[in-house]
């Protein structure tokens, strides 16, 4: 039988006698790399259980999507020592071997099963199980990533699947147990920072971790998936990229050539580096551990000083707070007209108009959305806010050269007067004190990005410092495809920065506001004693026009709002403007005083 019908092969693997060689695949575009990262015959999680004794599945479950994460007691012997051990794994299909994987493809039903490898509610249900499970029974928890992205569609929404990967996040942060994770074939979106939060995140050589497939990538930068090879250019999504970035602590070696030829060398090779690391984690006092794990997620993203004078030169050209007067910040939208014709620029009643659903009462309209200043005014007391000055200097970086950022970043700090989408400072709420941070969705939709996981980070330094409560509005679109995998890897940073909050009996709370969505929502959005703006919409992990697309029809009208949140089991705290404020004052005031978690 030929070869290539017992191998699958891509086409620039066939053209001509491709070596495999580290100087050949080097020379592949990043679009080829990303397509090598996913080949249906690289090793999945399954097949790296060969490294581990005394393996066994723990946590079956027969609801859709839970095979996309399975998970396995197990133990690993070094230096003469049995260490125990809890495997969680995203498993893409059944198989890696290419003649069963064909066989599989021709029933209809197996194929549905495995979802195209994207992880439901379920899957991440199973993870937090295992979690939980490993720091019952003083297991070292080892997770393996392999996604396309978490799964796109009606169902896993409202199975609330934005707070389960938060969750999941979360737990790993939190761990007293070590925690290390292996990226081995592709590493994609929220589906793959679920189970990267760890203490150490080590790399296949030819993997990928990705904020953004280059096709969705393709899609927003160009209006057409076609265009997914000059995405992946500018994205570096590679592996190899993420540890010159400092996210990846170590490269494995794929050798004598990638996983999917010598798949028995490359879990080898795996186990050897994985061996290594175990055991440099073990030897961390279990007092020491998330002493550890903070200044490790405090390096990434850092601000350095240096970069002041940069910042300096830009905060010139913007103007900062803008200074309310009584009848708040938010202003008319650009097409109103006043019944007399005259058009209407002038500041309103933030309050009426919160109220009135910011429904125009001249022309009937929708008004824009309310900017970061505007639920200022209405949280905080008049006059009450200063803003943080060491984060005032802390501006996003183009740290990829991506096309147009610069110029994209400069043209939006003028026009917002920001220097950044997260603002960051202290005020009162009907006379507490707090620590407030406030994202403006019109600076690049309020995505988030490295220096709002710093800016955040900062802020909950000064929450700790001043032992006050941290009050979030949440609000963006997701992670910063412009940043790459950088934006991405700042989520576990923010939700380790309101850990050490929280264990400190200091009360976080965060404000849901429209739109909370992907990066935001399994961020700060998922943590703390969350609060569900009334009239909100766009609230999940997947956005209505991703979702629409992947599934190929319209979704209700009241998709992801407030209340079909709330009708779905996810939005129990429901705040009017009338009540947001005694609302925020009633959670701190209740309390628990003696709060006080240590490790």
């Amino acid at each position: 039988m030929p070869e290539h019908t017992n191998h699958f092969y891509y086409p620039f693997e066939e053209e001509g006698e491709f070596s495999y060689s580290a100087q050949k695949i080097e020379q592949l575009s990043e679009y080829e790399k990303y397509q090598l990262s996913f080949h249906p015959e690289r090793p999945k999680y399954l097949d790296y259980l060969s490294l581990f004794d005394s393996v066994e599945v723990c946590f079956s479950s027969d609801e859709f999507g839970a095979c996309l994460i399975q998970t396995h007691r197990a133990k690993i012997t070094i230096n003469n020592t049995s260490i125990p051990l809890m495997l969680i794994g995203q498993q893409t299909g059944p198989t890696s071997r290419y003649k069963e994987l064909l066989d599989m493809m021709k029933n209809g039903e197996k194929v549905k099963q495995w979802n195209h490898g994207m992880p439901t509610p379920a899957s991440y249900e199973r993870a937090i199980r295992a979690i939980d499970s490993a720091n019952e029974e003083n297991r070292m928890i080892i997770t393996f990533v392999d996604t396309p992205g978490a799964d796109p569609t009606e169902e896993s929404e409202a199975g609330g699947i934005a707070w389960r990967i938060g969750e999941t996040i979360q737990k790993l942060i939190e761990s007293k147990m070590p925690t290390l994770s292996l990226i081995m074939n592709r590493g994609c979106s929220g589906g793959a920072i679920a189970l990267t939060g760890c203490d150490c995140v080590l790399a296949m050589e030819y993997s990928t971790y990705l904020v953004i497939s280059p096709e969705a990538c393709s899609s927003i930068l160009f209006h057409t998936r076609t265009r997914a090879d000059e995405a992946a250019e500018a994205s570096q999504i590679t592996s190899k990229e993420g540890f010159e970035l400092g996210i990846v602590d170590e490269l494995i070696p794929e050798q004598p050539s990638p996983a999917h030829r010598h798949p028995k060398e490359a879990i080898q090779s795996a186990g050897t580096v994985l061996k290594k690391w175990i055991q440099q984690l073990t030897e961390i006092p279990e007092k020491e551990l998330f002493t550890y794990r903070t200044e490790r997620w405090k390096k990434i993203g850092h601000w350095k000083e240096d970069q002041e004078k940069q910042s300096k030169t830009i905060l010139k050209k913007v103007s900062r707070i803008p200074a309310p007067n009584q009848e708040g910040f938010v202003q008319r939208h650009k097409n109103c007209f006043s019944r007399s014709g005259q058009r209407i620029y002038d500041p309103v009643d933030g309050y009426l108009l919160w109220k009135n659903n910011y429904v125009c009462r001249e022309c009937g309209d929708r008004y824009a959305r309310p900017s970061a200043w505007d639920y200022l005014d209405q949280i905080l007391d008049r006059n009450s806010f200063c803003e943080h000055e060491e984060t005032q200097l802390i501006i996003d970086k183009d740290i990829l050269q991506f096309p147009d950022y610069d110029e994209k970043l400069e043209s939006t700090q003028i026009k917002t007067g920001l220097m950044s989408a997260v603002i960051t400072g202290t005020g009162r709420i009907l006379d507490e004190k707090v620590v407030y941070c406030g994202t403006e969705f019109g600076f690049l939709g309020g995505s988030f990005c490295m220096s709002s996981g710093e800016k955040i980070w900062r802020a909950a330094e000064s929450a700790l410092k001043k032992k006050i409560p941290m009050v979030l509005q949440a609000c963006g679109g997701g992670a910063r495809m412009h940043e790459g995998c950088s934006s991405m890897v700042s989520i576990p940073k923010v939700h380790l920065a309101l850990t050490r909050v929280e264990r400190k009996g200091i009360p976080v709370i965060t404000l849901i506001t429209d739109p909370t969505l992907g990066g935001v929502a399994i961020g700060y959005g998922s943590r703390g004693i969350r609060l569900f703006e009334i009239n909100s919409g766009d609230i999940g992990f997947s956005g209505r026009r991703v979702i629409e697309q992947y599934i190929g029809r319209e979704l209700p009208k009241d998709f992801q709002t407030t209340q079909w949140l709330y009708e779905h089991g996810h939005a129990e705290n429901i705040v009017t403007p009338e009540n947001i404020k005694q609302k925020i004052v009633e959670i701190i005031k209740n309390h628990p005083k003696d709060k006080k978690v240590e490790q």
